[in-house]
């Protein structure tokens, strides 16, 4: 497949030299190569969508939104094929990539609600003869920096409520997983979007800083890790830019010795070890409470040494590769540095070689049992099968280990127990809560919150936050004196 940018409607070839080997990360061969743009492409797709923004906003939002859902049947006609890209240049099971879909298709539906969610108030006689209005209108041209992991459905967080609410866009996916984009943009050219509305720039940084810098972009949004969150938030605010950045997690679940073990067990392998653990809401780390801790401790161990690992497109596969060779390395070297900190390795998943795949980036998934509280290996985001075990005598500690970190994505509690199950949602400081659910993934109608280094902005994605977001308020305050009227 070559990588092409998508630009008022029409498919061109950065004039570029350098190019980004896009690897299988199963099989480690090459499968594409993506170009890696410049500030000129960014400047080109910023114009493009100036230039469609003035039509694009008289649009009747009821016309807007049929937009929408073609593009939502197309791509559900289009499920499998879209879910075998992800996994070809992603590493995660087929499964995976198509339940990562269906999370896109959800934003889609509920960004053609914009209608209703786009209306603003109205209120009489604030004065005597005078009414004031709020009204929501675009906020302009807006841009999606897009991470790896999640290909297909990140970009959809935003792109449909932005387009929904008239404003135009520009996505530019990350360099390492082009081909899911390139897909879907062919069925966004077919759907029909007036020139300029939607567009794709490839490339890596200095695309990025294009987007962070350009004046013609109102407002970005992120998803990666919490060091690049920082830095598009600060550039993008100096520019004064509306940003809302997703940073990196360090997810905590506490199990209670009232808890379901063998369902608890199932549910955190399948946090911990889906996607390889390389998504923003993996539980990384188990607070085991009191008994809880010797029964758990070996039904994990024994799920993650059962868990089938290899190529995502083969019969049976649970858990794919890493993104890379260097993810690979990275998350060994992590594992080491646990054990060297005082952790002990039940089950160890470096080393690992899949026959028929020998040049894959795999890590087998992997427990870091009495990890030290304090230690390098404790407050790391790893992003890979690696679940750390720790363990407290009271809910009050585990509450207290689990607020004492820097980041606040998600954390999770197992447990029977109603009062522990509401004095654990009343304290955790995480944006998003699971009782007895491993991924606190929110529904689209809801926003995807997330609190102190894993999130930077103010609106997140998704639901009314989307909307708050993609759109300004204009407040008018009228006064129509009678002898002012026309007379008739």
């Amino acid at each position: 497949m070559e990588i092409l940018n998508y630009i008022n409607n029409q498919w061109t070839k950065p004039n570029v030299n350098e190019f980004f080997d896009v690897i299988n990360p199963a099989t480690g061969q090459v499968i594409t190569k993506t170009p890696l743009g410049t500030k000129a492409d960014v400047d080109s797709a910023a114009k493009a969508a100036s230039g469609a923004l003035p039509a694009w906003r008289r649009t009747p939002v009821n016309d807007r939104v049929q937009y929408l859902f073609k593009l939502r049947n197309l791509m559900r006609e289009n499920h499998d094929e879209i879910a075998k890209l992800i996994t070809e240049e992603c590493g995660k099971t087929f499964e995976e990539a198509k339940a990562e879909m269906i999370r896109a298709f959800e934003n889609i539906e509920v960004a053609c609600g914009m209608p209703l969610m786009g209306k603003g108030e109205f209120v009489e006689d604030i004065a005597s003869g005078i009414d004031e209005l709020m009204i929501r209108q675009p906020v302009g041209v807006c841009a999606t920096i897009a991470p790896f992991n999640f290909p297909g459905m990140i970009p959809f967080w935003y792109l449909p409520y932005a387009v929904a609410a008239g404003n135009t866009y520009i996505i530019k996916p990350s360099e390492k997983v082009p081909m899911t984009m390139q897909f879907i943009m062919k069925l966004i050219e077919q759907v029909g979007f007036p020139k300029g509305v939607i567009n794709l720039v490839n490339g890596a940084k200095e695309v990025v800083d294009g987007i962070l810098e350009h004046p013609a972009i109102r407002a970005i949004t992120f998803v990666g890790s919490t060091n690049i969150a920082k830095y598009i938030y600060a550039t993008a605010a100096s520019h004064g830019k509306r940003v809302q950045a997703q940073g990196g997690a360090k997810n905590p679940v506490i199990i209670l010795p009232d808890a379901d073990m063998e369902m608890a067990t199932k549910i955190v392998a399948d946090s911990a070890f889906g996607c390889a653990g390389q998504r923003c809401l993996a539980v990384s780390f188990a607070v085991t409470v009191g008994d809880a801790k010797n029964h758990f401790t070996e039904l994990i161990c024994d799920a993650a040494s059962s868990r089938v690992v290899g190529y995502g497109l083969d019969s049976g596969v649970q858990m794919g590769p890493l993104i890379n060779a260097a993810s690979k390395s990275r998350v060994e070297s992590l594992i080491g540095l646990g054990v060297k900190e005082g952790a002990s390795l039940p089950v160890d998943g470096r080393g690992t070689s899949i026959k028929g795949y020998e040049n894959g980036a795999f890590v087998r998934p992997t427990i870091l049992a009495d990890v030290p509280r304090g230690s390098e290996i404790a407050k790391t985001e790893i992003f890979g099968p690696v679940l750390s075990l720790m363990h407290v005598n009271t809910v009050d500690e585990a509450i207290e280990l689990v607020n004492s970190g820097q980041y606040g994505n998600q954390a999770s509690l197992f447990t029977s127990s109603g009062s522990a199950a509401r004095k654990f949602r009343y304290e955790a400081e995480a944006g998003n809560i699971g009782i007895n659910i491993g991924v606190a993934a929110p529904m689209a109608f809801f926003p995807f919150s997330g609190w102190k280094d894993s999130f930077f902005g103010d609106m997140h994605g998704q639901s009314m936050d989307a909307v708050e977001f993609f759109t300004q308020k204009k407040v008018v305050i009228e006064r129509w004196p009678k002898e002012w009227s026309r007379k008739f």
